[in-house]
């Protein structure tokens, strides 16, 4: 191998690579802590705006809330846990990094690849609704003609993929700007809202109808646990899409001007921003007259449904546009995770080495993007195709959603492990930054992550997302197996690894 000899530590080989290796795969530190808060909620926000509303249909409008708020406690745990972990080990694997030294190489890649088919997949589901956002605009302006679905996806990865290619400064820039627009537009929603919102009436208008699915109550005033406890759990996978993708803040580490300071301030702050924001939005969303929590049960378009209530179909356009906002932050957010996720298992040889080369002006893995983008976008075309396209209406995006949280819990159960075990092997590790909750909240992820996704098995679009990631995972770890493990890389994620293996 170009630049040193293999080097086997047990079942897996390195290569250390000459300086050429890493001066073609750099990245630039330019993100402060107010671009990390960006970077963490940016990528949750289109939650907010999407996606999130199909829990009503398992859980009713206290399922939703319930569901919300045990979420919320598992991602509190999540976010301290990577808080200490992330200033700790500031490298851009984050996840992988950190399962990496805590349960060596096959740990590192399951993780790693768990988080991969979070985030290759996540962009496919934002993608999806804005299509459907789009869709809607175009049938008001435009009501004698129709696009093509796939084709507002094609374009969105396109323009997105651009602006995160050229410059890590235009990114965080363009992330610090759409991330304060999605907030101003769900401020004003809120506010607009409340003068119009009868809570009894619409929110609490599900039922359950002869069949135990929901039904709709045309005067209201139902139970606020139409489907009782089973219902709740039943709706923490959705209530998941209300936080899914804060943990991404790690994957900036080496992008960061101070990640030993801003990453734990970042991550927090975010966290916060986003628990208002989710109890905001699930009170007054189904709460506003005319919309109700039965119609946003099936709802591509949440947020737009709440504001035509209020202001009618002569603005549907601009409301529309402004409502696609909260969606394109989180597009635009979770490609650069994905481009970093990508590259920094590529840089160390997990996935092939080639992947994590740099642009050569704009130093952004641009390769590692173009790679994940198209995974995600042959995903979304399959299963269009496959599922009887424009006929499946939003069943593509619940099952697209179902993979990326299904790859997501698993994710953050090895994290919750990882960071219990560099705790019990490596407690003289300098952290900058120590998690309050400690192991006990760490604990509570995983016992929360576990339940999540046993109550996902449950619903039947899950079935048809995990054949696809049983066979993402499949088709991974054989590559792994019979050729990445021989190829490995003396990344900062690998030597940081084996040193403090050396100490344990």
């Amino acid at each position: 191998m170009a630049g040193g000899n293999t080097k086997q530590v047990g079942s897996v080989a390195y290569a250390k690579r000459d300086k050429s290796y890493f001066e073609d795969r750099q990245l630039v530190r330019h993100a402060n802590v107010w671009h990390l808060w960006a970077l963490g909620v940016g990528a949750v926000i289109s939650g907010h705006f999407s996606g999130w509303n199909f829990g009503f249909g398992t859980g009713g409008w206290g399922g939703m809330l319930v569901a919300g708020i045990i979420i919320a406690i598992m991602y509190v745990g999540l976010v301290f846990s990577i808080a200490e972990m992330s200033p700790a080990l500031p490298h851009t694997g984050a996840a992988y990094s950190f399962a990496r030294t805590a349960m060596g190489p096959w740990g590192g890649f399951i993780t790693g690849l768990c988080e991969n088919v979070e985030y290759v997949v996540t962009p496919a589901v934002i993608a999806f609704f804005i299509g459907s956002y789009m869709g809607g605009i175009w049938s008001v302006a435009f009501p004698d003609s129709s696009v093509w679905p796939p084709l507002w996806w094609l374009v969105t990865y396109g323009l997105f993929l651009a602006l995160n290619i050229f410059g890590v400064a235009l990114s965080f820039r363009v992330t610090l700007i759409v991330t304060l627009l999605s907030l101003a537009v769900l401020i004003v929603f809120w506010i607009s809202a409340i003068p119009s919102m009868d809570f009894s009436r619409w929110a609490l208008n599900i039922g359950v109808g002869p069949d135990g699915a929901a039904m709709e109550l045309p005067e209201g005033n139902g139970s606020m646990f139409p489907f009782g406890l089973s219902g709740v759990l039943a709706t923490l996978p959705f209530a998941v899409w209300l936080f899914l993708a804060i943990e991404q803040l790690p994957l900036a580490a080496e992008e960061s001007v101070d990640p030993k300071r801003d990453m734990p301030r970042g991550i927090i702050a975010g966290m916060l921003t986003l628990m208002v924001s989710a109890f905001m939005i699930v009170l007054l969303n189904p709460s506003v007259v005319g919309v109700g929590s039965f119609k946003l049960a099936t709802s591509g378009e949440p947020l737009l449904d709440g504001f035509r209530a209020i202001y009618g179909d002569s603005g549907a356009v601009l409301l529309g546009v402004i409502a696609l906002i909260g969606l394109i932050a989180s597009f635009h957010t979770i490609i650069f995770a994905m481009g970093r996720q990508v590259y920094s298992l590529s840089r160390a040889g997990y996935f092939p080495s080639a992947l994590s080369v740099t642009h050569k002006s704009y130093k952004t893995p641009y390769v590692a993007m173009f790679a994940g983008a198209i995974v995600g976008f042959g995903i979304m075309l399959i299963m269009w195709f496959a599922l009887g396209g424009a006929t499946a209406g939003s069943l593509i995006g619940s099952v697209l959603l179902n993979m990326a949280v299904f790859g997501a819990m698993f994710s953050y159960i090895l994290q919750a492990v990882s960071f219990i075990l560099l705790r019990q092997n490596q407690p003289n590790m300098e952290r900058p930054y120590r998690s309050p909750l400690g192991v006990p909240g760490a604990v509570l992820t995983i016992i929360i992550g576990v339940v999540t996704l046993l109550y996902q098995i449950q619903d039947a679009n899950f079935t048809k997302g995990v054949v696809w990631v049983a066979l993402w995972f499949a088709i991974a770890i054989v590559y792994f197996g019979l050729v990445g493990r021989h190829k490995l890389i003396l990344s900062p994620e690998e030597e940081f690894a084996l040193e403090h293996a050396q100490k344990a």
